[in-house]
């Protein structure tokens, strides 16, 4: 069983930072993989990026290279998505997700969800 609870968004501006916190809980070493995904109104769930459980190897999509980074603390069991330079299209909810194989993109691959944390970016 795995939890996965998003926190952090809020409304910013344009230029601003943000960093969101997703807490995890394990029963086992089974995850190797925790994605960030996220999903503006009327749009698909899209990948942002992910990073290995225990490797630390981290995968982005384009839009997220340069300006977002994944990292995760393994001894708090929490994934970071830290986002730099917001612009008004990185407005979405943000999911953080969790999967027991290797890394993906998609979301069919990921097996555990969180509800979402709402980033909001005027411009």
């Amino acid at each position: 069983q795995v939890q996965l609870v998003e926190s952090g968004g809020r409304l910013v501006q344009a230029g601003d930072s943000l960093r969101l916190s997703c807490q995890a809980s394990f029963r086992t070493y089974s995850i190797y993989y925790m994605g960030w995904f996220r999903q503006a109104p009327g749009k698909e769930r899209e990948f942002v990026g992910a990073i290995n459980w225990i490797a630390g190897r981290t995968i982005y999509a384009e839009s997220a290279k340069g300006r977002f980074i994944v990292s995760r603390d393994n001894a708090k069991y929490t994934v970071y998505l830290q986002m730099n330079g917001l612009k008004p299209e990185d407005t979405a909810v943000y999911y953080c997700a969790a999967r027991t194989g290797g890394a993906s993109t998609s979301t069919r691959d990921y097996d555990y969800w969180g509800q979402g944390t709402q980033v909001t970016v005027s411009s």
